[in-house]
């Protein structure tokens, strides 16, 4: 980073205290140094992006206009959050984000007294803030709360019980509808058709404005400029949508006008009850090549701010994103059954091709994990064959979706499921540390977990084929470098591949664990197992090596709790066998963020700390192999 001389507003501001001292006029300065200040920090160490440039100068309104940490400021999801973050006491950090030891890359209170509500996932702003306003008023507490929410998030159903629920209480609380038409890709859906009539119809809001003001309200003209304002309002703007919830609207406005901003957030904090501000944002603003190219600018390695990204050659191994996005064309080629739905995440899961060679078959339900479940249960019912692309961390939002309308029904819905196991960088709210222990309790689920590349293409067959509830969870990133066949060849159900015969112990993996396992295995001349299905699991292999090897190692990258190795244990107690066990996998602790490779040896998965537990466990069996190689 560049010294703070060359930001010399900002350099004043260590808290929302200085930047409330700062007058009125300033405060466009104050923006157009954040803006350049985050384009710098984020060129240097990558980080979240576009949605941050876009909230600069609501950033800079908010903080200035509102007490806080006094009143509650709730932000969305968070990748907008760095601004807010450079703003509140975090500046000379920032380029630590998503590092370990470093910020981390959303609100979180642990952190920082003005992240009052810690997100990651998606709409969850407005009820955060309508229970602060709600425990706020009992106590008799005149704090103000405001939440911060983006047009993508509001598509989420949880946005709107909010909604639903603030307009019945009348809590005294501000909603602030950051319109900039992104979630990470366009928005989809009816809601995003209504909101981009906003956009449109601002000047006519403006001579709206003007004419009321003109008008007498008790002539007869004004009487009829009133009903054809109600009129008009319906047709062209959004306002009736929350009016009719019990919100008094506001807007739109130009979300980068700053005298705009603190006029409409000076009113609206002094009006009773629930109030939504509707501000039009551009994702990416102010930094040209971000304002193009909005979806690859949403989130980015480093950079040189002057030439932009540069567009990297492919690497020499394809990632499990780009081996499901191939198999689900194939697959789609030889089934015209299939159909692919998505919860918003096209570009992460991995679909951009589909959807170009298949649009009539593909579906971006927007952020509506529980909507995409349901909907793809509905489809099973009519005899499709629907594929649910989504990360580990966003099923968790659908859970009983998955139970009661899809494996309670053991209806035909594949679930490819991305980023499962450690994700890295994104932290402990995108971490898919949980999917094993709450898909393998439910009855009828096929559940399986890839150690390579090839495996995981003949899994989403098996999976597809499969005339039930199926689920294939992958990690994030590249694999062992094995070549991916072309045929859609399928694995035998329930059935494990004896990697190496060995003697003494015996390693059972499961998905991404295999590859220190099989330096272990080596080490020990252990026995090697790659498992591949978790549900069902292969209990004759399991019996067969109980009967010969003295003790079990299960190695998963999911939580040991309920995991798959908790499926070998309970497998031998329901045959009387008495075996010792080490299982290791995910700790029950929230993972920190790092990198992948410093997040796995955090949780004890990396090869020196696998080699050390196994030591630790079984000194009598290990110790003269492990100490020739140590």
């Amino acid at each position: 980073m560049n010294k703070l001389d060359r930001y010399p507003h900002l350099a004043s501001i260590e808290t929302p205290a200085d930047l409330r001292r700062v007058p009125d006029d300033e405060l466009p300065a104050v923006a157009d140094e954040l803006r350049r200040y985050l384009i710098e920090a984020v060129a240097s160490s990558g980080g979240h992006f576009g949605a941050g440039l876009g909230v600069v100068e609501l950033t800079v309104a908010l903080h200035h206009v509102f007490d806080t940490p006094n009143d509650r400021l709730v932000w969305d999801v968070g990748h907008q959050c760095y601004p807010h973050k450079i703003l509140t006491g975090r500046r000379d950090r920032i380029t630590t984000i998503k590092k370990k030891d470093g910020l981390a890359p959303f609100p979180r209170r642990e952190e920082s007294e003005y992240d009052t509500f810690g997100v990651g996932h998606s709409s969850t702003s407005i009820s955060a803030a309508l229970g602060m306003a709600i425990a706020a008023q009992r106590k008799g507490d005149k704090r103000k709360v405001v939440a911060v929410i983006g047009d993508g998030a509001m598509t989420a159903g949880m946005a709107f019980e909010a909604l639903n629920h603030s307009g019945d209480v009348e809590a005294d609380m501000l909603v602030v509808f950051n319109d900039n038409g992104m979630s990470i890709s366009e928005n989809v859906g009816a809601l995003a058709k209504i909101m981009a009539h906003a956009t449109a119809s601002r000047r006519l809001n403006e001579w709206r404005e003007r004419a009321k003001r003109a008008i007498p309200k008790q002539s007869l003209f004004g009487r009829f400029f009133k009903r054809w304002e109600e009129h008009t309002k319906g047709m062209f703007l959004p306002s009736t949508l929350f009016e009719e919830l019990g919100f008094h609207y506001t807007g739109p406005i130009d979300g980068h006008n700053m005298p705009q901003l603190l006029q409409a957030l000076r009113t609206v904090k002094e009006l009773p009850g629930p109030q939504l501000l509707h501000v039009i944002t551009t994702k990416g603003k102010g930094y040209a090549p971000a304002e193009r190219a909005q979806i690859e600018y949403h989130a980015v390695g480093p950079f040189d701010p002057q030439a932009g990204l540069v567009k990297k050659s492919a690497p020499a191994k394809p990632t499990y994103t780009e081996i499901f996005g191939d198999w689900l064309c194939d697959q789609a080629a030889a089934d015209g059954r299939l159909l692919a739905i998505t919860p918003a995440m096209r570009e992460g899961s991995g679909l951009v091709r589909f959807s170009r060679e298949y649009p009539e078959r593909y579906f971006d339900v927007a952020i509506a994990e529980q909507h995409a479940v349901t909907l793809a249960a509905g489809m099973a019912c009519e005899g499709a064959k629907p594929v649910v692309a989504i990360y580990s961390t966003f099923l968790q939002r659908a859970y009983d979706q998955a139970i009661h309308d899809v494996a309670l029904q053991n209806l035909d819905v594949t679930f490819a499921i991305d980023r499962a196991g450690v994700v890295g960088p994104d932290g402990a709210t995108h971490s898919g540390s949980f999917d094993l222990s709450f898909l393998r309790c439910l009855p009828n689920m096929l559940i399986m977990a890839p150690a390579d590349e090839n495996e995981c293409r003949m899994m989403l067959s098996t999976g597809y084929l499969y005339p039930g509830p199926a689920a294939i969870r992958y990690p994030r990133g590249t694999g062992l470098g094995v070549a991916v066949r072309s045929e859609l060849d399928t694995l035998p159900l329930g059935r494990a591949e004896l990697r190496r015969r060995g003697r003494g112990l015996a390693l059972l993996s499961f998905g991404a664990m295999l590859a220190p396992a099989a330096t272990i295995a080596a080490e020990l001349d252990a026995t090697l197992v790659n498992m591949r299905f978790i549900k069902p699991l292969d209990e004759a292999m399991i019996l067969d090596l109980a009967s010969s090897h003295d003790a079990f190692v299960t190695l998963e990258d999911n939580a040991v709790a309920g995991g798959a190795g908790s499926a070998v244990a309970e497998a031998l107690a329901a045959h009387g066998i008495t075996l010792p066990i080490l299982h290791l996998g995910l700790p029950d602790a929230y993972l920190e963020h790092g990198s992948r490779e410093e997040v796995l040896s955090m949780a004890g998965l990396d090869l020196p700390s696998i080699r050390h537990a196994i030591r630790a466990r079984f000194p009598q069996l290990t110790s003269a192999a492990i100490t020739s190689v140590s």
